[in-house]
């Protein structure tokens, strides 16, 4: 027998307190109903997406009514014959709609809203409007209104300056905005009323209202929703439309009758692609790339909010003990001088003391205002991709990741703009200053397949470095232990109690100047290991401050593009794809100081 699961998405601004106990209230009975979905709260109000059997929802819904703040709360359904989500999610946020820009306030100053009906009768008369599409081009592309107008975005963060493209004659019509559900429009009509925008109008309860309350007249498509499900017809029932397991894109019905489309594997967008087509991908990559640091995303003054969080290890401790183990590098007074500056704050921006308590799960935050980060070099170039992985050829200098000064100008951050909306994980790292071949996987199945090669050694790495002298032998290795915990400046050293570490050296060509070119073939993964090797064996890499002889260290940081570079390069990777399981081989070019 089928079970009929109800599905129901409703929001509500409202100046909601005491979030964390309504967080574990509402988590608490949610499981008591055997509940799954996201409950969203923030100061603003609440957002949420949950499904279950239809009596338990609804008596769920009554009770979250009983509250005042929330007792006009409206609630929009459908039905499904399985639980779209996996789990039960309550979390606490800023915002329950991400948008990021100050004097938005939708409780106290929201835009008229319209209702479906009304927006109908429009549409059947013919009046002179502009139906405008808030949501991203993806959900675009499974349905949307006939005529409307996308504002194209990758992410609703990108709204406010796709508004600016916007044409200026646009501002005299009125303007009946939409998406899923309403909650974005409450941000984006505001928004755009601020921009001069003179008859705005946001679509009450969004498509999903539209289709309870007038079905699919005037619409082409489905309605694109973040669950198992996909995507609703204007029946509200689930559609055919489907996302291909690789690259998370919609299928239509077509679609899926490529021959590129296998279930959980791949679609005709992120099928293994001939050499020429793959050359093409990799061109708009690049284009993208271009585009993403043009100017460098971390140039424009920004607030930095560095995250940290609590373990449950932590649960119950002080702030104070949390940061003495995450970060033991810092100073308690420093930690006590962002306190007292306000740029030490919780998920709610409010301040916080280096004393009090903690729970496991807690996020807080290191504010850095009008933050500007250090010039890059972005000049990544994709190797290959499919629709597991990406290899890059990644400049210097450029940190793999946020950390230090460097947060939106890196690899990570960088390539994920480019591939929005999958998020990249680099299988290993190499240092800021150090450029050539870079792994990535494409999700977190991936990631979790290709590590282990990692930690087994069997994937086979081979560096080019230019070093100070000539060494005797062309070929020679190292064997020095190295310390298992980074000292000062976060260097390691040289330790005859601490890891077996081993580096095979092979010389490539002796310089007239003195120097050499070399191979290096890591043997074990230590950090910073084939620079601490060579330190030791007196033939430095030219360019490398960091390790000196004996125990001095220098202080070791992210090289501007001033300085001299860091001659390390990341000339070859081999392993096995981790999910084909063939064979790969990729090679960055020598760069200049190589040749």
């Amino acid at each position: 027998m089928t079970t009929t699961i109800l599905n129901i998405a409703a929001y509500k601004f409202a100046p909601l307190t005491n979030l964390k106990t309504r967080q574990e209230e509402l988590r608490q009975r949610c499981d008591e109903l055997e509940l799954r979905g996201t409950i969203l709260l923030s100061t603003e109000g609440i957002n949420m997406f949950l499904a279950g059997d239809s009596e338990s929802l609804r008596s769920f819904i009554s009770e979250l009514r009983s509250d005042e703040l929330l007792s006009d709360i409206e609630v929009k359904e459908s039905f499904s014959d399985r639980q779209p989500f996996t789990r039960m999610l309550v979390k606490l946020k800023k915002e329950i709609i991400a948008f990021g820009i100050d004097g938005i306030d939708p409780m106290n100053r929201p835009s008229p809203k319209l209702k479906a009906k009304q927006l109908k009768e429009w549409l059947d008369s013919g009046k002179d409007l502009v139906l405008l599409d808030t949501r991203n081009d993806y959900e675009v592309e499974v349905g949307t209104f006939k005529n409307a107008l996308p504002i194209g975005l990758d992410h609703f963060r990108d709204f406010p300056d796709a508004v600016k493209k916007l044409p200026e004659e646009l501002k005299e019509k009125p303007l009946v905005m939409f998406c899923t559900g309403g909650i974005r429009c409450e941000k984006a009509g505001p928004f755009m009323e601020q921009q001069g925008f003179k008859e705005v109008y946001q679509l009450d309860g969004g498509i999903l209202k539209y289709f309870e309350d007038c079905g699919g007249d005037h619409y082409d498509g489905d309605c694109f929703v973040f669950d198992q499900r996909v995507a609703l017809d204007p029946n509200l029932k689930e559609s055919p439309v489907v996302q291909c397991y690789a690259c998370l894109t919609p299928l239509s019905v077509e679609d899926q009758q490529s021959e590129h489309y296998v279930a959980g594997k791949s679609c005709l967008h992120c099928f293994e692609r001939p050499a020429m087509k793959m050359a093409a991908v990799i061109a708009r990559r690049h284009e993208s790339i271009k585009d993403k640091t043009s100017p460098l995303p971390g140039s424009i003054p920004y607030d930095n909010r560095r995250p940290i969080n609590v373990s449950q290890r932590f649960d119950h401790k002080q702030l104070k003990d949390v940061l003495a183990a995450a970060m033991p590098h810092i100073p308690e007074a420093k930690w006590q001088d962002l306190v007292t500056n306000g740029q030490l704050i919780d998920s709610f921006d409010k301040a916080v003391s280096l004393e009090q308590t903690v729970r496991g799960g807690e996020q807080f935050f290191h504010l850095s205002p009008a933050t500007i980060e250090p010039d890059v070099n972005a000049n990544i170039e994709i190797l290959f991709e499919d629709r597991d992985l990406v290899v890059v050829n990644k400049p210097a200098p450029l940190p793999m990741h946020p950390c230090g000064r460097f947060n939106r100008s890196s690899l990570t951050h960088i390539l994920n703009e480019v591939y929005h909306p999958m998020r990249v994980r680099p299988a290993h790292r190499l240092d800021a200053n150090t450029s050539g071949v870079a792994v990535l996987s494409r999700s977190k199945k991936v990631a979790a397949k290709i590590q282990p090669q990692f930690e087994k050694r069997e994937v086979v790495k081979v560096y080019l470095a230019k070093i100070q002298g000539h060494p005797e032998d062309d070929r020679f290795s190292c064997d020095a232990p190295i310390s298992e915990n980074p000292g000062p400046a976060g260097a390691r050293e040289i330790d005859p109690e601490g890891l077996t570490a081993r580096t095979e050296f092979e010389v490539v060509k002796r310089c007239d100047d003195g120097h050499s070119i070399v191979k290096a073939k890591p043997l074990t993964g230590r950090t910073n290991q084939i620079r601490i090797h060579l330190w030791h064996l007196e033939m430095p890499i030219v360019g490398d401050a960091t390790y000196k002889s004996g125990r001095e260290i220098a202080n070791t940081q992210t090289l501007s593009l001033a300085e001299a570079p860091l001659c390390l390069h990341s000339l070859s990777i081999q392993f096995k794809h981790p999910i084909a399981g063939q064979a790969l081989s990729f090679e960055a070019p020598a760069p200049d100081w190589a040749l």
